[in-house]
């Protein structure tokens, strides 16, 4: 199912697979033996992390590739996050920039003539994306040896950065703003600690000038209460000098 082309292009090699399962793909130097790469690297490609970008160097050539994750899927689409979108390229040819932007945009459109909504690319056989050859075709070459190409690449991987940087602007922002919050609440915290403090030694002091006049009370209640006794006792003896008491 793999045609070769005579265009020179330093894309020697690029295909579509899912798993290790190769669905779609162009030779366009057969000479170079590129095609054999694949087969080597699919089984260690990782689809747990979102866009996983890798580059391996093997001999005089240098292998990049794209993989997703099922995690950038809603669960019926799921089939898509087993994808890898894989170029091969002489050492020092084109830049990591370009080739990535070339697999950016491969990979934009391969899922919009494959929608993932309606293909489950688990169930494709070997080159079930053929019909796809064409265009990975002419892909290579526009991006890989036309100035054009090159610079639309280039521009796919800025505004992918771009799109990175953003998120980590906002990443960023949230945690500072999460650590404002956490300086905020910790502020707060101390706040309440010290009032708690300041309540328990009011509270005490409070206690103690309340026990204090509870036994200036009592004493003046128990003066009062002797005082009367006094007075009674002392009418019925004959204050003030309790004579009649004091005559028995």
């Amino acid at each position: 199912m793999a045609s070769s082309s005579t265009a020179a292009t330093p894309l020697l090699y690029a295909c579509i697979a899912h798993n290790t399962t190769i669905l779609s793909e162009h030779i366009a130097s057969a000479s170079s033996k590129a095609s054999s790469l694949p087969a080597i690297l699919l089984p260690k490609v990782p689809h747990n992390t979102a866009s996983f970008k890798q580059i391996y160097k093997h001999k005089d050539h240098l292998v990049n590739y794209l993989s997703l994750a099922p995690s950038e899927f809603p669960p019926s689409q799921s089939s898509a996050g087993g994808l890898v979108f894989m170029a091969v390229i002489p050492e020092a040819s084109l830049s990591k920039d370009i080739t990535f932007g070339f697999l950016a945009n491969v990979q934009k459109k391969f899922l919009a003539e494959f929608d993932p909504s309606s293909t489950d690319f688990s169930r494709l056989p070997s080159y079930g994306c053929a019909s796809f050859n064409a265009t990975l075709k002419n892909m290579m070459f526009e991006q890989g040896a036309t100035q054009a190409g090159k610079q639309d690449a280039l521009r796919t991987a800025r505004q992918e950065i771009d799109g990175v940087r953003e998120i980590m602007t906002e990443n960023i922002e949230r945690v500072l703003e999460r650590g404002e919050r956490i300086e905020t609440l910790v502020t707060k915290t101390d706040r309440l600690g010290t009032d708690a403090r300041e309540f328990r030694v009011r509270s005490r002091g409070l206690r103690r000038r309340m026990w204090w006049k509870n036994v200036k009370l009592m004493a003046l209640l128990c003066l009062v209460v002797i005082f009367l006794l006094y007075l009674f006792i002392g009418f019925g003896c004959g204050l003030p000098g309790w004579s009649r008491c004091l005559r028995h």
